[in-house]
């Protein structure tokens, strides 16, 4: 898998507008701890609320790597970005982009790494070597969540769950598959940029065999109802073998967003897919509760709604970011235990 060094001094170069800085504000937000400061630009109109640091001052406080934290239109890394970028790779901090433009098409960037001892980490290569996906069972629990669509909240409904096991004393970890989770977790693997080939195989060494009560929970990627990333969710839900699949949706959406000529179906019949999906190297794979972004209803509504989707499809029902999760966590230990411990 990509491993990052912590902790992160995080790049916020000349950014502007507040929803550029997405990447910014997730590692601030999941992984405070791992942020010691933040680098600006002269002219950047955006604070994360840490403490702003130069380079130099970053690596004798212990930081190990600077994180772009920005994607600005295009995902280019502007001319005016360099001179930071250098000094930092001079200091001896890692470089971490999840931009599209590769670091080593910085001018002099290579070199100055070089000099300081420093590594370039451009998140959307994946590591050499995946294997082929064998579909044979390992040990350990996983829980994969997956959506209706993209960009609706399986990433925030991983770390939610994550980290919701973890206060009930359960030995959890957040396995990352896209640039931010990579970020926010410091190792991970970006699944969207594997080839189709070693897919499954890529997310089976992601969650590997591990303790029988442990339980990986997997960021999930793409839509399986998406015309145009469903291979990358397959591959994604074959290599998991997830014991619990948690779905994600945003009710407001009737159909794809990049694809309005697909309607979403019902959520059971999204499920049953999954389902259908997961049990070809799982068969014991069940879904274990529903996710809902519902940030563009009002209170009633919201709770109205879920109570209709838990009755709907016989789970339990929650917005990861205003409501809780303890009842899909009671649902999977209690069905994780043997029968005869169950209560």
């Amino acid at each position: 898998m990509i491993e990052l060094r912590k902790p992160y001094l995080v790049f916020l170069a000349d950014v502007r507008i507040p929803s550029f800085a997405k990447t910014a504000f997730g590692l601030r937000d999941w992984a405070r701890a791992d942020c010691l400061g933040q680098l600006r630009l002269e002219s950047c109109e955006v604070d994360l609320g840490l403490p702003d640091m130069d380079p130099a001052a970053a690596a004798a406080a212990g930081a190990g790597s600077l994180v772009i934290g920005i994607a600005p239109v295009g995902g280019r890394i502007a001319e005016v970005w360099a001179p930071a970028l250098l000094a930092a790779a001079e200091c001896g901090l890692d470089i971490v982009s999840g931009l599209h433009t590769r670091l080593e098409a910085v001018p002099g960037l290579s070199d100055a790494a070089r000099r300081g001892g420093a590594a370039l980490v451009n998140i959307r290569t994946p590591p050499a070597g995946l294997p082929v996906g064998n579909g044979v069972r390992r040990s350990g629990k996983r829980l994969l969540t997956v959506g209706t669509d993209c960009a609706l909240g399986k990433k925030y409904t991983a770390l939610v769950l994550a980290r919701a096991l973890r206060a009930r004393g359960v030995s959890a970890d957040f396995r990352a598959t896209g640039q931010t989770g990579i970020m926010i977790s410091g190792a991970g693997i970006p699944i969207d940029a594997v080839v189709a080939d070693f897919l499954s195989g890529a997310a089976e060494t992601l969650s590997p065999a591990a303790a029988t009560d442990h339980w990986d929970v997997i960021e999930g990627q793409g839509s399986l109802i998406h015309p145009g990333y469903a291979g990358v969710t397959l591959g994604l839900v074959h290599g998991s073998q997830p014991d619990a699949l948690v779905l994600c949706h945003d009710p407001s959406r009737t159909v794809i967003v990049d694809a309005p000529h697909i309607p979403i179906p019902p959520l059971d019949v999204v499920a049953r897919r999954y389902l259908d999906a997961a049990r070809l190297t799982n068969p014991d794979a069940r879904l274990v509760g529903v996710s809902l972004n519902t940030s563009s209803l009002d209170d009633q509504r919201r709770e109205s709604l879920l109570g209709e989707t838990a009755r709907q499809l016989g789970v339990p029902c929650f917005d990861p970011l205003k409501t809780s999760c303890e009842q899909v966590i009671d649902d999977m230990l209690r069905d994780a235990l043997p029968e005869s411990r169950r209560t």
